[in-house]
């Protein structure tokens, strides 16, 4: 590759870096504070056994719980927590956010998932969609006894959340953690080269003169 075709690639991939950098330095700045807040709902701990098991089953309770019809304003607030808390957590995506303790993103999948479950023990007590929350949390109970996940712990599992508090990520962790920093080294990349094909396709091709 010639050095006038990879100075442009060079430069989007550092620029998508520095774009990842800023959210983080920036999202870092309001990250939540080691007192918290209380003005909120709580949320009960989920131990890191539960994760395990409870991010498989994630997607079939947030649709139950977006197509239930007998609400009320505490449910609804879970259940947007749930989903907000799962957007900051970068939807799930990085690698061993779930199963890895050391991972800068363990502690905010512990508060999405804490919330998914308070959403999920709701429901069992809702007329309509009682019986479907029901079959789900036995699932959940047998994948538990089956993958020999109750008495499993880590150091985020007696940890509660409350509805005001948005749990980041620990974004000053993520250099230190490998498959952190290599997942969103690569995202970068990839944001890098399809800068670079863009401008390389969308500029017009010289014509050949006879």
């Amino acid at each position: 590759m010639k050095i006038g075709k990879t100075i442009p690639l060079l430069s989007a991939a550092f620029a998508a870096a520095a774009f990842f950098c800023g959210v983080a330095g920036s999202a870092f700045a309001h990250s939540r504070s080691d007192g918290g807040s209380h003005a909120g709902l709580d949320i009960p701990e989920i131990s890191h056994g539960e994760m395990a098991v409870m991010s498989d089953y994630r997607s079939g309770i947030i649709d139950l719980a977006s197509r239930a019809v007998d609400t009320n304003e505490p449910f609804r607030r879970m259940l947007n927590y749930a989903e907000i808390q799962y957007s900051y957590c970068l939807w799930g995506r990085m690698p061993g956010s779930v199963t890895d303790e050391e991972s800068p993103f363990n502690e905010c999948a512990h508060a999405y998932l804490a919330a998914t479950k308070a959403v999920l023990l709701s429901m069992r007590e809702m007329p309509r969609e009682g019986a479907a929350a029901g079959e789900i949390i036995s699932a959940v109970d047998a994948d538990m006894v089956r993958r020999g996940l109750a008495l499993i712990t880590c150091r985020f599992s007696g940890e509660a959340f409350n509805t005001a508090d948005i749990v980041e990520p620990r974004w000053r962790g993520i250099p230190f953690h490998v498959a952190s920093m290599a997942s969103l080294t690569g995202l970068a990349s990839l944001f890098g080269l399809g800068v670079f094909a863009l401008r390389r396709f969308s500029q017009p091709k010289a014509q050949s003169s006879e």
